[in-house]
């Protein structure tokens, strides 16, 4: 019998160093996010230790923050409508991919994922390049063009997992009682694909939501959230900052864990 509690000297002494390394790689991508969460409470316009008294004023200035509010609420909407755009195409590209014979099916697969693989900063330039080329110019509508294009992707991949784990006999089904395909897309196919679906639209918003490089390069007059927070960085690191970056962190984290958790215990069922 072998387990967890047979395992060889030098097995055991491997598994220890690699949960070291873990732990020590976890610390190191979490101690900038805990100094950002420490400074927000530091009773003081300037970050730095010592800390000598604690505060929330930060996070009440940043509520009453016009300018943060109104970036917020901008932010929120060009993630919404990005997603939805993205949520259609996605949902036809995961379709359209799932057929084993469709002609050209890895090439297409390839210029789904292209987003994903492409850099930041030169599928910002060519979508800059793109929207003075025909005349749409910057603002709102460029950034969520960009934004649904780099989202279909996500909800692609995701649902073309979602829809291999599908039994056939359910479209088959539908079929034999009388549904024509598209009643039986509606009906049987699109509500075993909601969680997948859900999942994918909540991490796109986050990816749209948290972008700054595409909204860089294709934002107007009205300064997106992380361009907004970017922008006062010229002012100096005053803990108001850490106070709005650490609440979009917070509502950042949770909805993501949300999203994998609900994701998760629907496509166990």
């Amino acid at each position: 019998m072998s387990g967890p509690l047979n395992r060889a000297p030098g097995q055991a002494g491997a598994v220890s160093w690699l949960g070291a390394l873990y732990v020590a790689f976890v610390l190191y991508m979490l101690l900038p996010l805990t100094m950002v969460v420490l400074m927000s409470f530091k009773d003081h316009k300037f970050m730095g230790f010592p800390v000598t008294r604690w505060t929330t004023q930060w996070y009440v200035d940043a509520i009453h923050d016009q300018e943060f509010l109104n970036a917020l609420a901008y932010s929120l909407m060009i993630a919404v409508i990005a997603t939805a755009i993205g949520l259609v195409f996605g949902l036809w590209s995961a379709v359209l991919l799932s057929r084993r014979k469709l002609f050209m099916r890895g090439v297409l697969f390839a210029l789904v994922c292209m987003p994903l693989v492409v850099p930041g900063i030169v599928s910002a330039i060519a979508l800059r390049i793109f929207v003075e080329s025909t005349g749409i110019g910057t603002g709102a509508v460029a950034i969520i063009i960009a934004h649904a294009a780099h989202s279909v992707p996500f909800i692609a991949l995701m649902a073309m997992t979602r829809l291999s784990s599908m039994p056939p006999n359910l479209l088959e089904s539908a079929r034999d009682l009388g549904a024509d395909p598209f009643v039986a897309f509606i009906r049987v196919a699109l509500p075993y694909l909601m969680p997948a679906l859900i999942g994918g639209a909540i991490f796109s918003m986050l990816s749209s939501f948290d972008d700054f490089i595409r909204a860089f390069f294709l934002a107007s007059f009205s300064p997106t959230l992380p361009i907004l927070i970017f922008s006062r960085l010229f002012t100096g690191l005053s803990p108001s900052l850490a106070a709005i970056s650490t609440m979009v962190l917070v509502v950042t984290i949770v909805i993501g864990i949300f999203a994998e958790r609900f994701v998760r215990s629907k496509n166990a069922r």
